[in-house]
């Protein structure tokens, strides 16, 4: 038991900047508040005068925040089995229909670089409301849509709800969960975030055979209603807010940048065309100009993206790690099921059940690989995850239309093992040395560099497929995820026991 207080008011960050404070500390009921002025400790913040600290415990909102997660990311991929459907009932193209993904994904590289900022201005509670609101919006939209038009602008809004979840939810995860029990959470955030997408392509075949198009958005909104009234009744904000106002021209350049990036990328698959030039030349001038001005901002105003995390060589390492590891899981994911539909032959309602039971393995044993985090530190999981991604892809690279399908079954539950032991501690490590300020920041680039890593490694094997075959494709993914077995022996040890970390150099 303890007591404790919550402190409001107005005050400056390390960085120079006002911020709202809105923290209840608490400490054991046998020990004096800390005197007046000294910096107050807290070993897990409590989020409301009413809830206690409970070690063993989950916070809540970590929980209301999973389910939302859960919803906005299994829409990302219920709409993977619909494209054919689509274009029967709308007359369009499947160029055209892949507006649909590529609308999307370019909606996500635009807000998920802002919403560092957005979390630190305007807080937890507001933000989870703004993004419910929007992906709740946009699945109405998509489901009353009565063309193509509409329905792409569907899916823009939901793009824009979904872009801000993720970097919400990892925030977080960090600002009300000890060092010594992140393994624990991430390790459910990665249930939630590896089970979603697999029951997408699955729920999305059932409800397919039942009904049509327009039902995989009503399927979803009575779920993302729910999240919305009890987070709406329950999230309160965590953290500090920091009341500066946004920087416009590093959200226009952060727009043609990363933007481009995605826009390039989904390009490559048709050549050399003036598309792909203006993606690139978008990409290239906007990247460059937006670190240039996030650099002179971090001595003025503050940047919308501070960069500085890539000071902190944890950061600089969990970065790296995810990048090359979530460009070949995208990659695998575009070309497993090509192959289980174009070589195997099956339907792609059976192809999505195919993928289910990696999804699934995958949810299963993230809660017990963040325990053993916990305790033996991450380098102890990483490292033979690594490897039996990279063995695993290799073996991969020798399916045949004759493999049995039992085979083809193991090969993707065993390859989805070893990738819950490189993401559920690469989470945690990535994040867990930068300074409380920077938790927002940290968590929209990693979201970003996971989104242009993915969009990248699905063009890059796609191309490669296209130009020699499926086998060379799942080679050089192995190689890729070589790279990852490398990086992995400079993982810690063991998950120090301090809370925070020292800010980088201002």
């Amino acid at each position: 038991m303890g007591q404790a207080v919550r402190r409001a008011g107005v005050r400056m960050t390390e960085k120079g900047h006002p911020v709202v404070a809105d923290v209840t500390y608490s400490w054991p009921v046998n020990s004096a508040p800390p005197p007046s002025g000294q910096p107050q400790v807290a070993d897990e913040p409590v989020l409301s005068p009413s809830s206690s600290t409970n070690r063993d415990r989950i916070p809540m909102v970590v929980w209301l925040l999973l389910c939302a997660a859960f919803v906005v990311i299994l829409n990302e991929t219920i709409m993977s089995l619909a494209l054919d459907t689509l274009m029967k009932s709308l007359g369009i193209t499947a160029a055209q229909g892949q507006w649909l993904t590529t609308a999307f994904l370019l909606t996500m590289a635009v807000v998920i670089p802002v919403s560092g900022f957005l979390l630190t201005r305007f807080g937890t509670r507001t933000m989870f409301l703004v993004a419910m609101i929007t992906f709740s919006t946009g699945t109405v939209t998509g489901g009353i849509a009565s063309g193509f038009e509409m329905l792409v602008a569907a899916r823009v809004i939901q793009g824009a709800g979904t872009a801000v979840m993720m970097p919400l939810l990892m925030t977080t995860v960090m600002e009300t969960t000890p060092k010594r029990r992140r393994g624990q959470v991430m390790g459910v955030v990665s249930m939630v975030i590896s089970v979603a997408p697999a029951l997408g392509p699955t729920a999305a075949g059932e409800i397919l055979r039942y009904f049509d198009w327009p039902f995989l958005f009503w399927a979803v909104l009575p779920i993302a209603l729910v999240a919305l009234v009890i987070g709406g009744l329950l999230v309160r904000d965590v953290g500090e807010r920091e009341t500066r106002n946004v920087d416009i021209a590093s959200v226009i350049l952060s727009a043609f940048g990363f933007g481009g990036v995605v826009y390039a990328l989904n390009q490559i698959a048709g050549g050399l065309s003036p598309q792909l030039v203006i993606g690139i030349i978008l990409a290239a001038g906007g990247l460059v100009g937006f670190v240039w001005r996030q650099r002179r901002l971090e001595s003025g105003a503050g940047p919308l993206l501070d960069l500085r995390c890539f000071e902190v060589p944890t950061f600089r390492l969990g970065v790296i790690v995810m990048s090359v590891g979530f460009a070949a899981l995208m990659g695998v994911a575009m070309l497993w099921p090509l192959f289980l539909q174009g070589e195997r032959g099956l339907t792609p309602d059976v192809a999505g059940r195919m993928l289910l039971p990696g999804g699934l393995a995958m949810g299963v044993l993230g809660p017990v690989i963040g325990r053993i985090v916990d305790r033996f530190g991450p380098r102890v999981v990483v490292v033979p995850g690594s490897i039996v991604v990279a063995v695993m892809l290799a073996v991969m690279s020798t399916a045949q239309a004759t493999t049995a399908l039992v085979l083809l079954i193991l090969m993707h539950v065993v390859m989805s093992l070893g990738l819950a032991a490189v993401f559920t501690p690469t989470f945690a490590v990535t994040l867990n040395d930068l300074p409380t300020h920077l938790y927002a920041h940290g968590s929209a680039l990693l979201s970003t560099i996971q989104q242009v890593a993915g969009a990248a490694g699905a063009a890059l094997l796609v191309t490669v497929m296209a130009l020699s075959n499926q086998q060379v494709a799942f080679l050089i993914a192995a190689g890729m995820t070589c790279a990852v077995v490398v990086l992995s022996f400079r993982y810690p040890t063991a998950v120090a026991d301090v809370e925070g970390a020292p800010a980088p150099a201002h």
